[in-house]
């Protein structure tokens, strides 16, 4: 039987990176506003963990992290989380040293590839270096907090 599964990426700004991500991959925002007000109304948590997403029509929020799913997969209907494939930003102290041990790899295919560049450098990516070698061709990108990723 699959897994379900999440890769969880430390970053300073959670929400701005899932924002930055779920327009980047055509992912969708999970929606944890009815798990965190039952949550905040049984005592469970306290205001400061809770923020407003402006992105998404100013529902709640965790303030430390956020997460988006593929549009295609299961949903907690108890939680609001993906059951498949997903992706929690979280914060985390501190400043991010030397280079990433784990990236994405977006594939957009050798003929859409610079037109995603593009779409992705609006987004508000940064094209750090494009790579040609025998076996592939790529471009090296950062998300909005200079985490590295490739379109192929």
């Amino acid at each position: 039987m699959p897994l379900d599964w999440k890769l969880v990426i430390d970053c300073e700004d959670p929400h701005r990176l899932a924002h930055f991500w779920e327009r980047a991959l055509g992912y969708t925002a999970e929606d944890s506003s009815a798990h965190i007000e039952r949550l905040h109304s049984m005592g469970t948590i306290t205001e400061g963990q809770i923020a407003t997403d402006d992105r998404h029509g100013g529902r709640k929020a965790w303030r430390y992290a956020a997460a988006i799913r593929h549009p295609h997969d299961p949903v907690d209907p108890d939680t609001g989380a993906g059951l498949g494939r997903r992706l929690l930003f979280r914060t985390v102290p501190g400043e991010r040293q030397g280079r990433d041990r784990l990236h994405l790899d977006v594939h957009a295919g050798p003929d859409a590839r610079e037109a995603e560049v593009k779409r992705l450098e609006a987004l508000g990516a940064t094209t750090l270096r494009v790579v040609v070698e025998p076996v592939g061709h790529h471009v090296t990108m950062a998300d909005p907090e200079g985490n590295e990723f490739e379109v192929r």
